[in-house]
């Protein structure tokens, strides 16, 4: 199966981020945590937060 395109990436400087999935139509807040690796997607709109280099 070939890897698609996050809808969405967004640089962070932090390994737990938090995604809401911006503006009114989003959906529940969660809470991500990339763990040992440099980034994690939201289970809810598959946006990318990606740690920026030179964090963490």
């Amino acid at each position: 199966m070939a890897e698609t395109e996050a809808p969405e990436v967004v640089e962070v400087t932090e390994r737990n981020v938090s995604c809401d999935g911006g503006g009114v139509l989003g959906h529940p807040r969660v809470f991500l945590s990339m763990g040992t690796d440099s980034f994690v997607e939201c289970p809810y709109c598959d946006r990318r937060f990606v740690l920026k280099s030179g964090y963490g």
